[in-house]
């Protein structure tokens, strides 16, 4: 027998009270791209610690990095909903006048990427790959030594430092701004609905 759902009256609910205040979430991220984050959280760090102490090693993780940005490009057109790139160039082109709304307190409300967020994505991916594809270069025959490549490679390499570390302060205050945590949303993939602090 099928029971059919009967529709509640009008201010009433058989949701307790403590479910009707609970903040109601989202999935937004998916489990892939959330490893993808803290893989490549991960291996930037030591990628930044390795080099000329542990060559070898510095290589390993620089290659798996590599790696790691092919899957998120891979990700970003056949991923779910929210890792795909479609909004990209809406958002990139609404940067400018977020960050300038964000003097003001005035952060809107974006499941996915925010316009920053999104200006932050593609300027680390751009700084990872120039950082990632000279580093490889620079220990094949033909481009070892070569000054253009190593000064690509560290100076690309610093800009990607520099970027993790205004990821991770733009975080923070985003998530004092919305109230919310958004370093628990890339572990769970969940986020909070509009209206439910």
């Amino acid at each position: 027998m099928i029971e059919e759902a009967m529709p509640e009256a009008r201010g009433v609910s058989d949701r307790t009270p403590a479910e009707r205040t609970a903040p109601r979430t989202i999935a937004v991220w998916d489990l892939p791209l959330r490893l993808w984050h803290w893989a490549l959280a991960v291996g930037v760090l030591a990628a930044w610690f390795t080099p000329t102490v542990y060559d070898g090693l510095h290589r390993v993780v620089g290659y798996t990095v590599l790696g790691l940005l092919a899957f998120r490009l891979a990700w970003g057109v056949w991923g779910s909903r929210y890792s795909r790139f479609r909004m990209v160039g809406v958002r990139l082109r609404a940067s400018p006048r977020y960050l300038w709304n964000l003097r003001r307190g005035i952060t809107g409300r974006y499941i996915g990427l925010n316009p920053a967020g999104t200006l932050m994505l593609v300027a680390l991916l751009a700084s990872l790959a120039v950082s990632t594809i000279t580093g490889a270069m620079s220990v094949t025959v033909t481009f070892f030594g070569v000054w253009w490549v190593e000064d690509a490679h560290h100076y690309s390499s610093d800009a990607v430092i520099v970027l993790v570390v205004l990821h991770v302060v733009g975080v923070v205050l985003m998530g004092i701004l919305q109230r919310e945590n958004l370093i628990r949303a890339m572990i769970t993939g969940r986020k909070r609905i509009r209206g439910h602090l």
